[in-house]
């Protein structure tokens, strides 16, 4: 399953950088806008197996590690969520204006594929994915009411929390109660590193109760 997923996720950023490089931006943004919808069905399919920013920031993640640049902190004024929504505005105004005014087609998406990799090299994903991305913002919304989603089966769950470790979004958090994990809907990238790390197959992806 995993060499499946990152097959996937290199053939959208080839498909992604094709896109770019012959001038047809709005597409991409055209498919983005469709995963809203997909969002609402199957979870943030697109942020765990789509998304260009997620799929350059796993070996980012790696390369970190190794150079030992990570910290586990995050900027406090971060915190609030509130800077994703911004920074959304903030695209979509720069992006009109220049339309407008200059005539150009700002690539923004290009902007944010940089700043995401700079982010991971000193931050954990969770920071850009929950915290700074635009477009993660308005996806957990739509992510929320999501029919599928991983799953976690709480008669089986023995809180190892080897979830909670490889968890790029820090959507499973392994409750101090009962010791037993849950996963929020709204955070989880549907990417099944959870699911694969499980000792006990205790997390599957189905059906919302």
């Amino acid at each position: 399953m995993k060499y499946i997923i990152s097959a996937i996720r290199i053939l959208f950023l080839a498909l992604f950088l094709f896109l770019v490089l012959n001038g047809k931006m709005m597409l991409w943004l055209a498919l983005f806008a469709v995963s809203l919808i997909v969002a609402l069905l199957f979870g943030r399919v697109y942020c765990g197996y789509v998304c260009p920013m997620n799929t350059l920031m796993i070996p980012t993640e790696w390369l970190s590690k190794k150079l030992k640049l990570q910290t586990d902190k995050s900027p406090k004024w971060l915190r609030s969520g509130k800077f994703a929504w911004f920074a959304l505005i903030g695209s979509i105004a720069v992006m009109l204006l220049a339309k407008k005014i200059l005539h150009k087609n700002i690539p923004i998406l290009l902007i944010w594929l940089v700043v995401s990799i700079l982010i991971t090299l000193r931050y954990k994903p969770a920071v850009f994915h929950n915290l700074i991305c635009p477009f993660g913002a308005i996806q957990k919304v739509f992510g929320r009411f999501a029919k599928f989603s991983e799953k976690v089966n709480k008669e089986s769950c023995i809180g190892c929390k080897l979830c909670e470790k490889v968890c790029p979004s820090e959507a499973i958090e392994v409750k101090s109660i009962d010791k037993k994990a849950k996963i929020e809907t709204s955070l989880c990238l549907q990417c099944t590193n959870c699911q694969q790390v499980c000792p006990k197959n205790a997390i599957h992806y189905s059906k919302q109760v």
